[in-house]
């Protein structure tokens, strides 16, 4: 386990810290990160029937994994604020460009899921899609990616198949990684995010991509 070196009470584990028997009992905090992991191992790293194209939910996912650079915490409480919760995932994204690799091709797979298991499902909307959509743009501009997952799922439709929901997790989280390629489509609601991500990845757009820029913010590809 990992502790903030100025903040006792943000702390991250590793993954090394979840292996073993499964004996932890059910709602710890152990318990729950296990939970998180298994999810993205069996999901995210996984092929999905209606992803609608090749390949697995996340691609980004299993490296992370294979590196030991995927770092569940469990934040407690099920009257939480949505200030509570933004200031929260404040703090583990400066955590989050301190921690290493800072640099190399492995520093891009880091990744933090903040989970909130006490939250209720008629929370999840005030206090996981709300501030992650208030914190967006933020993160965005320093090319990193806050993204919200829970049950009912998000409403954010995949790039290929518009009714799959790909979003969905077993327990309501805020994860912070850095952006890759594929996010696309968790931006296209608001012209400035498109823009970040056109920033670094504009020279590299597949014809879907940029069918879907075209199609949500007609002329933006044209002014570059």
């Amino acid at each position: 386990m990992r502790v903030h070196p100025e903040d006792p009470s943000s702390w991250l584990f590793d993954l090394s810290d979840l292996t073993g028997a499964d004996d932890a009992a059910p709602g710890t905090d152990l318990h729950v990160a296990r939970q998180a992991v298994h999810w993205a191992r069996t999901y995210l790293s996984a092929p999905h029937p209606e992803l609608g194209r090749p390949g697995l939910v996340c691609p980004f996912v299993p490296r992370s994994l294979d590196t030991s650079l995927f770092f569940p915490t469990v934040r407690r409480g099920a009257d939480l604020t949505p200030a509570d919760i933004e200031a929260a995932v404040l703090r583990y994204r400066e955590w989050f460009l301190r921690l290493e690799p800072r640099e190399g091709r492995d520093a891009q797979y880091k990744s933090i899921l903040i989970l909130f298991p006490d939250l209720r499902p008629e929370d999840y909307a005030r206090l996981i899609d709300a501030p992650q959509d208030r914190l967006k743009p933020v993160f965005v501009a320093e090319g990193l990616m806050v993204g919200q997952f829970h049950g009912l799922p998000p409403a954010n439709p995949g790039l290929w198949n518009p009714d799959f929901r790909p979003l969905k997790s077993p327990v309501p989280m805020l994860v912070i990684r850095h952006m890759v390629p594929s996010d696309l489509p968790f931006l296209t609601d608001a012209r400035p995010l498109v823009e970040s991500y056109l920033s670094r990845f504009g020279e590299k757009l597949s014809v879907k991509q940029q069918e879907l820029i075209t199609r949500l913010h007609p002329g933006l590809l044209e002014q570059r």
